[in-house]
């Protein structure tokens, strides 16, 4: 608690029936709270008798995580930090219209927000409301992009057509920052989110699986420099990773004959070109679902020695659905992505109260207790947001 830099407050918001608290569950599994077999089913911030009867989030809850990142991983940080370990205080607060004063509260106590989206749904009435709410508060948000199973499994839909999907959602959600927000020239700067940048999640939180696009360059980053990978220090390392990251979305193309990215559709021999997001992103993932759901063993066999993915003996034994949630989990844990997209893009309490100060102190600017708030040695400021009787 003492090092203020390394400390991220922030709110989990959405429609209701998105998936906040399924979601919630993979970061408190990482924590080391629940099981990972029971991440995604338990519900761990839905305490109430009457949330886990009626599968909905009514009252918001509050949890303290810890997280530690990597060397490589803190190169990514562009505000103060102080050492790797961080301390993420989560509020997962209710969906559902009826309960927006709960939001309200758990927004006005926080710096940033986790916005939840269903890919298939995309965005809705109450997506917008609660996002118009954080940015009113002058909240940070990033992005997740929900139910990517159901996108695969039950709409069954194109490489293509999926990342049209996304790019539709990105676009909607940006639609409402850029016309709520206080655009580039106010005190937050920038907060329109981008794929590119990394604050933009995808997969299942019920299946407890995520990434970002930081994740896949890693992996290429690692694949193209071979050897000479190693040899990078850990800021060069990062510099290599958001340069392959712009590379990864959007209209940019991969050729595998050279082995190139190109920003034409078409190569110099007039072949089409598949998108780098679909081919180098989710061409894998389809591959992992075809191979395990269609009980393909040998693919399945093959896929899961060339990720590199280690099975427990009493998982060897699973087929379908039991086996496609292990895999997942073992390959991208949901956990470890959405922890380095909060404590790498979402504000700490010294940076958030630079802009936040003026609407949560309604007094003078000028008086004993607003000059104390730019001290680091002053009387405690206590806001009281919400009085329960």
């Amino acid at each position: 608690m003492d090092k203020k830099a390394n400390i991220r407050n922030m709110s989990v918001i959405a429609h209701v029936d998105h998936g906040k608290s399924t979601l919630t569950d993979s970061l408190v599994c990482k924590a080391g709270i629940i099981a990972s077999a029971r991440a995604g089913e338990t519900r761990f911030t839905d305490t109430r008798k009457d949330e886990q009867e009626r599968c909905i989030t009514i009252k918001s809850t509050a949890i303290s995580l810890f997280y530690e990142l990597s060397e490589n991983d803190l190169n990514f940080i562009k505000q103060t930090k102080d050492g790797a370990g961080f301390l993420i205080n989560l509020i997962d607060s209710p969906g559902h219209v009826d309960f927006s004063s709960e939001v309200t509260a758990a927004l006005r106590v926080t710096d940033g927000a986790l916005v939840v989206v269903d890919c298939v749904s995309g965005v809705c009435v109450q997506t917008e409301t609660v996002l118009r709410q954080a940015i009113a508060e002058r909240i940070k948000p990033v992005l997740m992009m929900n139910k990517m199973d159901r996108a695969l499994l039950e709409l069954q839909l194109e490489p293509e057509e999926l990342y049209q999907t996304f790019q539709r959602i990105v676009e909607n959600v940006n639609v409402i920052i850029s016309t709520y927000g206080e655009g580039e020239g106010g005190p937050m700067g920038n907060i329109m989110i981008d794929p590119v940048l990394g604050t933009v999640g995808f997969g299942s939180g019920l299946h407890g699986w995520a990434f970002t696009l930081k994740q896949f360059a890693e992996m290429y980053v690692a694949k193209f420099a071979a050897k000479g990978e190693g040899q990078l220090g850990p800021a060069e390392r990062a510099k290599k990773v958001e340069d392959m990251m712009k590379k990864l979305w959007g209209d940019r193309f991969f050729d595998s004959t050279s082995g190139k990215f190109s920003k034409s559709a078409t190569s110099p021999e007039g072949k089409k070109l598949p998108r780098t997001f679909c081919q180098l992103i989710l061409d894998p993932i389809f591959k992992v679902f075809d191979a395990i759901m269609n009980f393909k063993k040998e693919d399945t066999t093959k896929l899961i020695e060339k990720l590199d993915i280690k099975l427990d003996s009493e998982d060897k034994d699973k087929e379908g659905k039991p086996l496609l949630k292990v895999v997942m989990r073992r390959w991208l844990p949901a956990g470890d992505a959405l922890l380095q997209m909060i404590t790498i893009h979402l504000p700490s309490p010294v940076t958030a109260q630079k802009y936040r100060c003026e609407l949560l102190y309604e007094g003078p600017p000028d008086d004993e207790a607003a000059i104390g708030l730019c001290r680091d040695f002053s009387k405690v400021f206590v806001t009281v947001l919400q009085i329960l009787f």
